[in-house]
């Protein structure tokens, strides 16, 4: 579809991650295929047509990501509006976050050493699951404890932290292998790859949360925070543009929670 790869094209240009280009690809080519038209007859009315039968099958999160890559498509490819188009809010769900014993099961119940050196940086460095599969041998400074996200979430480099205890572990298995990628030899592992060794080992470790590469970060910032880290540093850490989206973290910190004076044991 010549539309499609127009729109790829358009979001490569303006800095848009990989996945960020497959996930609007993906709805926009749903989206042509139902319509059944040209692009050259498209109305908005269309759109909201087709975002309607989302309805039936899928989360609120799922429409609103197919929203904003009709949106996009109309506005930058078809050079159309898309005023009229409305779609429900984001649901305002708390993120599941495990305990630190719970983050130590999964780690332990992993088959490999790879598995357990990415679940381990994955936790320990709050890294996005895109963002380890391209972490570069490059990248990182074992010596000083620090590595970088090179073009992450908005195109932005940021720093993140190497734990002490990890940082041997990485180093003496990168010195067996000629890698260019930390965890692959020439070619990124797919974010797929990293999901099924998340999944296998938190099932392994019997751990009745819902638990995905993304649950990993949700832990590391909560844990950070209920040690004391201030909030500005974890943004920081988590390459979070506005502070608004870190402080979710101190609606999940059971810790702090539970040390809250209650007025009534004061009465």
């Amino acid at each position: 579809m010549e539309y499609v790869e127009k729109l790829k094209m358009e979001l490569k240009l303006r800095g848009f991650s990989p996945m960020t280009v497959r996930n609007y690809s993906f709805f926009v080519q749903k989206f042509l295929i139902h319509s059944k038209k040209s692009e050259d007859q498209l109305t908005q009315e269309d759109a909201k047509e087709y975002l309607s039968t989302l309805f039936e099958t899928k989360s609120k999160n799922t429409i609103m990501l197919a929203a904003a890559a009709l949106k996009f498509f109309y506005m930058e490819v078809l050079k159309m509006e898309f005023s009229t188009v409305r779609v429900p809010k984001k649901s305002k769900t708390l993120p599941e976050v495990l305990t630190k014993e719970e983050v130590k099961r999964i780690i332990e119940a992993t088959e490999t050493k790879k598995s357990r050196l990415i679940l381990s940086l994955l936790y320990s460095s709050g890294l996005r699951v895109s963002e380890i599969v391209n972490l570069k041998t490059s990248d990182l400074n074992i010596d000083e404890k620090i590595g970088w996200v090179r073009k992450g979430k908005g195109s932005k480099d940021r720093a993140f932290i190497i734990s002490e205890n990890l940082a041997k572990d990485i180093q003496d298995y990168l010195k067996k292998r000629n890698n260019l990628y930390v965890f692959s030899k020439e070619k990124p592992l797919t974010t797929r790859n990293i999901q099924k060794i998340v999944k296998k080992a938190s099932q392994r470790g019997e751990i009745s949360k819902k638990v995905t590469p993304h649950t990993l970060r949700h832990s590391f910032a909560t844990h950070l925070l209920e040690a004391g880290t201030d909030i500005r540093m974890i943004q920081a850490l988590l390459g979070h543009s506005s502070l608004n989206t870190t402080q979710i973290y101190t609606h999940i910190s059971s810790d702090q929670i539970k040390k809250v004076q209650n007025p009534f044991d004061s009465l």
